[in-house]
């Protein structure tokens, strides 16, 4: 595949300016207004397709009361902080309202069909590691395996159930205007409306740091949410994940979830699944670190005129080393199945590497499983995704 070249992580696409252009120019002749950020005003346009009443259902008048907050703080960062240019002020106001109308829905609909917070789930198997240290690979062949289940890109960012499910064509719909602006988003994340997909999506609706703070320089905001108890974002999460699996008719087999944020608060991840299978993924830091701040400068030069590289190398290796920290410290205590996958191992002999996984989790590995993560590892190859390390030692050689 021919991709146009990106020598620094910070580079963008010049579709990016002119769009940043047209907004202006609307906004400054009056055809139409320049997005809000204050939180009252991100309610009333989400309560404009999306009942009231959905905001409490069936969640703690705590849990209410952390969403609230969490959007207050996210919003002054923004404001604060973020710098924004005319496309990343959109873009946030977009998704925050989307946020909030997603919680009001998925209250509403709670609320009128209760038993699906009863769905029984089998025991998940939990991926865990930095961002960019082989997660998503590891998620993906563990997904194909015709026994386990997974979530969908789509059902990740929209997870309020449809009739008929409308959710893939508005996903395509947003991926095809994400690459308009980002030729590269493909090489950073091999992304397919319905492939299995981390569950960032869910953690996002309920306003957890780790989707904002890849996108927008929001240090008050991740000080704030790293040390606040997420139990409230995961209580919020095993809600939506029974929806999906209720849904999808696939509750009996252990879902593979993945989100790197994952790392970072698995006691309260873990409390909601104390049966839980556990892998974790490593990978050389340096790599990680590379390849993370790349990713995070590809996002944040869209949305901001003002990205300071060397801010976000140092961002990443601290957090890193909190992550690294923090799941050492949960995994000291836990006592169920649990295994380490190394990102090189992987890329040498994946079929053994997956062999010794599903013996030390004790599962049953079959041929129809196999089969599969072939034909998973075959599409992985072809992926886009295998410009990105291309592309990072062209910038590692050009700044050199």
């Amino acid at each position: 595949m021919s991709l146009p070249p990106r020598p620094h992580p910070c580079a963008r696409s010049p579709r990016v300016d002119r769009v940043n252009g047209w907004l202006e120019t609307a906004w400054r002749k009056g055809l139409s207004y320049r997005p809000s950020l204050d939180p009252d005003d991100l309610w009333s346009k989400a309560l404009r397709d999306a009942p009231a009443a959905g905001e409490r259902g069936p969640r703690s008048e705590a849990d209410c009361a952390d969403f609230r907050l969490r959007l207050e703080i996210l919003c002054e960062s923004l404001m604060s902080e973020a710098q924004l240019n005319p496309l990343g002020l959109t873009m946030a106001h977009g998704q925050l309202v989307r946020a909030i109308r997603q919680r009001l829905e998925l209250g509403a609909l709670w609320q009128a069909e209760p038993d699906l917070l009863e769905t029984p789930l089998a025991s998940p198997v939990i991926v865990v590691g930095h961002m960019r240290s082989g997660t998503t690979r590891v998620h993906r062949l563990l997904a194909a395996d015709p026994s386990l289940s997974a979530t969908r890109f789509c059902d990740s960012w929209q997870p309020v159930p449809r009739t008929p499910d409308t959710r893939p064509a508005w996903s395509a719909l947003s991926l095809l205007c994400a690459r308009a602006l980002d030729p590269w988003i493909d090489t950073i994340h091999p992304f397919g409306v319905t492939r299995a997909d981390e569950e960032l999506g869910w953690l996002a609706a309920a306003l957890d740091h780790s989707a904002y703070e890849a996108q927008w320089r929001i240090p008050s905001f991740t000080a704030f949410s790293e040390n606040r108890d997420p139990s409230p974002l995961y209580r919020e999460f095993t809600r939506v994940l029974r929806t999906d699996a209720n849904w999808h008719e696939n509750a009996h087999r252990p879902r593979v979830l993945k989100v790197p944020q994952f790392s970072e608060d698995l006691p309260a991840l873990l409390a909601q699944f104390p049966d839980a299978r556990v892998v974790r993924t490593n990978r050389c830091p340096d790599d990680t670190a590379a390849s993370a701040a790349s990713l995070i400068a590809n996002q944040m030069a869209m949305q901001s005129d003002t990205v300071d590289y060397a801010w976000i190398e140092a961002e990443v290796a601290r957090k890193i080393a909190l992550r690294e920290a923090r799941m050492d410290a949960a995994l000291a205590g836990f006592e169920g199945p649990l295994t380490t996958i190394n990102f090189d191992a992987l890329n040498l002999d994946w079929k053994s590497e997956v062999r010794r996984v599903y013996q030390d989790l004790s599962l049953p590995l079959t041929s129809d499983a196999l089969e599969a993560m072939s034909g998973e590892q075959e599409r992985a190859q072809d992926s886009p995704h295998k410009a990105h390390s291309r592309q990072m030692r062209t910038f590692s050689e050009t700044a050199a």
